[in-house]
């Protein structure tokens, strides 16, 4: 289902867009959808982040891990 939405725009920026036959609706849901993509992929990497600060400290050292397993600090 879709929805409507309405988007202001400069008379002189109105007038441009006349003289060339660009489906402007189209324009516009490609850059909604990539901005939103953008956003998403930013918000992604705030929580990958996060998630990474809250394990020691940001920093993972598999081989000092494996090390302190095997009694080899």
């Amino acid at each position: 289902m879709s929805e409507i939405i309405t988007v202001r725009v400069p008379k002189e920026l109105r007038e441009k867009m006349k003289k060339y036959k660009v489906k402007w609706s189209e324009v516009i849901r490609e850059a909604i959808a990539e901005h939103i993509k953008k956003l998403e992929l930013m918000e992604a990497a705030q929580v990958s982040d996060e998630i990474r600060e809250k394990t020691l400290l940001g920093v993972y050292d598999s081989m000092k891990i494996i090390k302190k397993d095997r009694g080899k600090s």
